[in-house]
């Protein structure tokens, strides 16, 4: 039997991501048309008014993200029951990757790692380190993609050394110490606190879009990661800030790149919706969701459970 409050909750759950998605594209707008009028001799009331328009959207957002960051341990209760997940931030705010994380946990999952790795996997002047590392601290057994490119084979590379592959089995955890010192050890990664457990899914979280002449280098080498440890394992989601076209999201759209992805991850409800995005993962299925171009929706569909 399903449970009615689960239906509710799920329900509100969507109609309150939906509409701080909305709120999100509005409050975004805004500053263009305030330019726009001040660029147009707009008077001062009414570029008063927009503001004050703003202003009041931003209000409007922040009270539906604090609703959702509450409900949301309730909307994913036991969509991950048992499954290790590994978390790998790039560019991401520690905020974005610690709430996803702590629902990932309220999901009844586990986080198996949590990698943080440094501006330089992205960095196309570091790459052919990039490459030569990642074929030197390689786990003995294991093979990189047949690929010259720098962030697919640090995908291969972590890949092999955190996921538990469909044909195989899990990856030895002092191989996998030894992966993350070295990668340390060459300014690609920060020390982990602890030592890494295997996985099954893995979450990459990413910031906002890359600056710079090379951003959309970045961007891309930053997607090839993703997608190469979307192959590995269970699969993956790849969540970021937005998906503006330099930054990852926005790149593995454009793409066409098989795996999920979810904008908004500084959100209460792009963290809900990445969540679910890895549950819908582990179950086979892809999607893109967030307000940003190429989001199917702002939630993957939320689903049903039984009151044991």
């Amino acid at each position: 039997m399903i449970s009615r409050r689960y239906h509710r909750i799920a329900l509100v759950a969507v109609f309150v991501l939906a509409l701080a998605a909305g709120m999100a594209i509005a409050t975004v707008g805004l500053p263009q048309r305030i330019a726009a009028s001040v660029a147009a001799s707009a008077t001062t009331s009414e570029v008063d008014q927009l503001r004050a328009e703003r202003d009041v959207l931003a209000a409007r957002q922040a009270s539906g993200d604090e609703f959702t960051a509450g409900i949301g341990p309730d909307v994913v209760r036991d969509t991950l029951t048992g499954v290790p997940v590994t978390l790998v931030a790039l560019g991401a705010e520690p905020a974005d990757t610690r709430a996803v994380a702590e629902l990932v946990a309220a999901a009844g999952g586990t986080v198996a790692a949590e990698i943080v790795l440094t501006p330089a996997v992205a960095d196309p002047a570091r790459a052919d380190q990039l490459r030569d590392l990642s074929a030197q601290l390689l786990p003995s057994g294991a093979q990189l993609p047949a690929s010259s490119e720098a962030g697919t084979l640090a995908g291969g590379l972590l890949g092999a050394a955190l996921l538990v592959p469909a044909d195989g089995p899990a990856p030895d955890p002092q191989q996998a110490s030894a992966v993350l010192a070295g990668l340390a050890g060459g300014g690609f990664a920060e020390q982990p606190a602890g030592d890494p457990a295997a996985g099954r899914l893995t979450v990459v979280v990413t910031g906002g879009p890359f600056e710079g002449v090379d951003a959309a280098g970045s961007a891309a080498t930053a997607t090839e990661l993703a997608v190469e440890l979307d192959r590995r394992g269970a699969g993956a989601v790849l969540a970021g800030r937005d998906a503006a076209p330099h930054g990852a999201v926005g790149a593995a759209r454009v793409a066409g790149d098989p795996l999920s992805t979810v904008d908004g991850v500084g959100t209460g409800a792009g963290r809900i919706a990445t969540v679910l995005a890895v549950a819908e993962r582990n179950g086979g299925g892809t999607g893109h969701y967030g307000s940003g171009d190429g989001s199917e929706g702002p939630v993957p569909a939320v689903p049903q459970r039984s009151v044991g």
